[in-house]
């Protein structure tokens, strides 16, 4: 059962994601894990969930124990609290990144399924490894939060986290990618609920085929409160079960194609509610369908869009936090 939310504004740590500068890190020269820590606390961020996926650890900018020593440093200095990011399920490869998220001092380590083949057999074979991953995971003390990415639906998850069995397997939501799997993101939410830890705000809108470089109907990357996803109404679920954490991700000029429809979810309406359409013509700067092109073209424009969604983006949610009688937390 829920629980009631208490009298008096409710006070948010919100946390921000690495992926919110992803076109920095990949275009603006010399952009390091230090640059993005420091866009983080000048905004007033209480942690950033830093992505490390990659053999290069990606968004950490580095490997090095040293290196890893001085971002833990660093964040300590500014107060910040961190969460990180990995993906695939092999036992192994989970027990190093455990220890990588012991040594930075994380308070979670996220991943995803990379294993192929049926859902059926994608299910059974994370299962197998998640059963072993769990026993590294208590060693380290960090917990695996297993994210709603693009491969199982709320209920395949909530089934998987639930017959693993342990307190140190729980699910990160994502507001939005349970789209890629035509899933509605609050028929989403209602199975992950009780096993939440953490969760990536982010909003969406829905490109048509015709709208799309590679001719896919896709889920497109907007500002926060530019798109068509109910975040105040899967925000306020998540308060009244209990959360007071958020990360926030912006993910403007992101683009990702619908996977596969699901055939254990309500089927959805394409065009309406959260699945609306982006509408031509597009300004490139609310919407943007093809980041590599301007990439290409003009690097600096696409820095420049990123930097103003992530700010008006932030802007907006205050503003509709506010509304609802939550603050956010000062650092």
């Amino acid at each position: 059962m829920s629980e009631p939310l208490e009298t008096g504004p409710i006070e948010i740590d919100l946390a921000i994601h690495s992926y919110s500068f992803v076109q920095h890190f990949q275009h603006a020269p010399g952009f390091s894990v230090f640059d993005f820590i420091r866009l983080a606390a000048e905004r007033g961020f209480t942690g950033v969930n830093i992505n490390l996926n990659r053999a290069d650890w990606r968004h950490v900018t580095g490997r090095s124990p040293e290196h890893l020593a001085r971002v833990r440093r660093v964040l300590r200095e500014l107060g910040l609290t961190l969460e990180i990011d990995t993906s695939g399920s092999d036992p192994l490869h989970l027990k190093v990144m455990l220890q990588v998220a012991q040594a930075l001092g994380a308070r979670n380590l996220r991943t995803y399924t990379r294993h192929a083949g049926t859902p059926q057999e994608v299910w059974a074979r994370t299962l197998a490894d998640l059963e072993i991953a769990v026993g590294h995971a208590e060693r380290t003390g960090v917990p695996i939060v297993l994210e709603n990415h693009e491969e199982f639906t709320g209920p395949q998850l909530a089934r998987l986290v639930e017959t693993v069995g342990s307190p140190w397997l729980k699910v990160l939501y994502d507001y939005g990618n349970s789209q890629m799997l035509l899933e509605d993101p609050s028929d989403c939410l209602e199975a992950l609920l009780p096993h939440v830890l953490t969760m990536h705000l982010k909003d969406h809108l829905m490109l048509r085929p015709e709208h799309s470089p590679d001719g896919r109907l896709s889920v497109l990357g907007v500002a926060m409160g530019q798109g068509a996803l109910p975040i105040v109404d899967l925000t306020r679920r998540l308060l009244a079960a209990g959360h007071r954490r958020i990360v926030f991700e912006s993910v403007w000029a992101y683009r990702a194609p619908v996977h596969r429809v699901a055939d254990d979810v309500r089927p959805v309406t394409l065009g309406q509610g959260a699945f609306r359409y982006a509408e031509p013509p597009f300004d490139g700067v609310r919407v943007l369908p093809d980041a590599a092109t301007l990439a290409a073209s003009d690097p600096q424009a696409l820095l420049a869009g990123e930097l103003r969604a992530v700010d008006e983006g932030l802007a907006w949610l205050r503003a509709a936090f506010a509304a609802e009688g939550w603050r956010l937390r000062a650092r």
